[in-house]
């Protein structure tokens, strides 16, 4: 399975839906890690966020 942007549990791209389905965790758990970890890395987190939001496809469920 690769790595896809969600349709269904997303707030901006999907990326955190998507990385939580791939791995089988809770979304949740993929945001607040994803602001723990920005928030001591100074946004190079969100850089990363967008970029992956721009070239991961969408998943074809809806």
């Amino acid at each position: 399975m690769n790595l896809v942007r969600s349709t269904s549990d997303k707030y901006l791209f999907g990326v955190c839906g998507g990385v939580a389905e791939q791995f089988g965790i809770s979304s949740t758990l993929i945001r607040a890690g994803l602001v723990a970890v920005t928030l001591f890395t100074f946004s190079i987190p969100i850089a990363v966020y967008i970029a992956l939001g721009l070239v991961l496809p969408k998943d074809d469920k809806y």
